[in-house]
């Protein structure tokens, strides 16, 4: 039993310690930055299954990127814990391991689709799937209904036809 623990608790650190080093990598000039949004979202206008808006902060850009770690990080968390709980019967065992097999899938495809849509010349993506939904922030000079439209392609393409995608732009200075 005490061994079980001791392996939860290291594994927790240590995604812990994976989340927070990715999340420094990522964020701009290297540095971690914790500041609240205070920004509104400008005009919306919808094309096609996207939703194009301005958004007016890399506060913002950050601290979403942040929240979708630390959510994700807690959930993992409380996975982990049913997972190798004793306590509890195989199947419910069987069913948080699968969950957990499922939410590190569907990180490594938002981050391969983040790489993807950086690739096509984005200052930043982030990306945030949520089951059939999937958000994706652009950081770019300027918005396009006809580089959003290639967004969501590309998007379709990796996730599957069923994935209901909406596109913001957020507008770099």
């Amino acid at each position: 039993m005490l061994l079980k623990k001791q392996t939860v608790w290291l594994l927790t650190m240590l995604s812990l310690v994976v989340v927070l080093s990715i999340y420094y990598l990522t964020s701009p000039d290297g540095q971690m930055n914790l500041a609240g949004n205070d920004q509104e979202e400008n005009e919306n206008a919808e094309t096609g299954g996207a939703v194009i808006s301005d958004v007016a902060s890399d506060e913002e850009f950050a601290q979403e990127r942040l929240d979708q770690m630390n959510e994700r990080s807690m959930e993992k968390e409380r996975l982990t814990k049913v997972a190798a709980s004793t306590e509890l019967p195989a199947e419910e065992r069987s069913e948080a391991k699968d969950q957990l097999d499922s939410l590190n899938e569907l990180a490594a495809k938002e981050e391969m689709l983040e790489n993807l849509i950086k690739s096509m010349n984005y200052e930043d993506v982030l990306v945030k799937a949520d089951g059939a939904n999937v958000k994706v922030v652009v950081k770019a000079e300027e918005q396009s209904k006809a580089e959003a439209n290639k967004i969501i392609r590309e998007v379709m393409n990796e996730l599957g036809t069923q994935a209901l995608v909406a596109v913001e732009f957020q507008v770099s200075k």
